[in-house]
């Protein structure tokens, strides 16, 4: 009866080999050298301006006076009690929940549709993702002339369906909802692309013999399409809840925070406490309580696609090694 045999290489051969290469500058040295540009960057564009508001939120500094008095906690401590800072949060949470969804579940769809039923299908990722590439200012022009009241292409055609105008810039009700659709429209694009670049990566075999056994075209979706897409959809998730709790631009820009304040986010409102009201240090003291907030909201998300991608570990068969024949 054969049996099996495996060589070894001895471990004094292995030491000596890693201190020649040591030695010798080898991988060690070379890839710290390697990553030491990003280090370097990372360090002076995010981790020293995070320690400079860190340090700045303790004093009562203004825009252009670096030696204001010493606060301590006095920032933090008025923070909490700023009506205008907690209703900004709000608009952020509020923008962040109607905005997530269609753009999870609209990109979604169209990805589904664009890859498995539609011909030219070149045609229509152009088409989905153009607006994407679009500046923020344009696509702002685009909806204020689509929106406005008289004129705008939506208002005329729901007139001509025989449907009264909206006044969807100037009332507190339906500016929210403009933003989204605006966010919606331009920024669906990116993931659209990332559901369909993970759509071509399920082999095609999976669904021919899945239509072999009869399965039709939404069984073969619902079945094996969205649960070999469950990594990509978180991912898409947590990039999206995050984007959308920095909004600024857009609504900046098409309602500068109104009306009566209604949309005003986080940001726009920390920064008019730094640009406006001249508070630098107040400023600083709300955008450490902002950037908490997301790291908590970013690490429960990352906490629930772990806990995903474990439960799908514990489902998938165990792959089985097949025996080593020897001779």
């Amino acid at each position: 009866m054969a049996t099996a045999t495996s060589e070894r290489i001895p471990a004094a051969t292995t030491k000596t080999g890693a201190r020649t290469r040591r030695a010798r500058g080898g991988p060690n040295t070379a890839g710290w050298a390697m990553i030491a540009p990003f280090f370097i960057i990372y360090a002076l564009f995010l981790l020293w301006p995070v320690i400079g508001a860190l340090w700045s939120s303790l004093f009562d500094n203004s825009l252009g006076v670096t030696d204001g008095g010493f606060r301590g906690l006095g920032n933090y401590g008025e923070l909490l009690g700023d009506g205008d800072f907690w209703a900004a949060m709000w608009h952020t949470l509020l923008f962040t929940l109607l905005s997530t969804p269609p753009l999870v579940i609209l990109a979604l769809g169209l990805a589904l549709l664009v890859n498995r039923a539609l011909p030219a299908q070149w045609l229509f990722r152009l088409a989905f993702f153009a607006p994407y590439v679009l500046p923020v200012s344009v696509a702002v022009l685009l909806f204020n002339w689509l929106m406005q009241p008289g004129f705008g292409l939506i208002n005329n055609t729901l007139v001509q369906l025989g449907f009264a105008e909206v006044n969807w810039l100037g009332a507190e009700g339906t500016a929210m909802f403009s933003v989204v659709i605006l966010t919606v429209w331009w920024t669906l694009g990116f993931n659209f692309v990332l559901y369909i670049a993970a759509l071509q990566d399920i082999p095609k075999e999976i669904y021919e013999a899945a239509a072999v056994d009869g399965a039709t075209t939404w069984q073969q979706t619902r079945s094996i399409a969205i649960p070999l897409l469950a990594p990509t959809t978180m991912l898409v998730l947590v990039l999206q809840v995050i984007a959308s709790l920095k909004v600024f631009d857009q609504i900046y820009l098409l309602l500068q925070g109104g009306p009566n304040y209604s949309t005003r986010p986080a940001v726009q409102y920390i920064f008019e406490s730094a640009f406006t009201q001249y508070r630098v240090g107040y400023a600083s003291a709300l955008s450490i309580v902002f950037f908490l907030a997301i790291i908590l909201v970013s690490l429960a998300l990352f906490a629930l696609q772990r806990r995903v991608q474990n439960t799908q570990g514990r489902d998938a068969p165990a792959a089985t090694a097949p025996p080593v024949v020897t001779k």
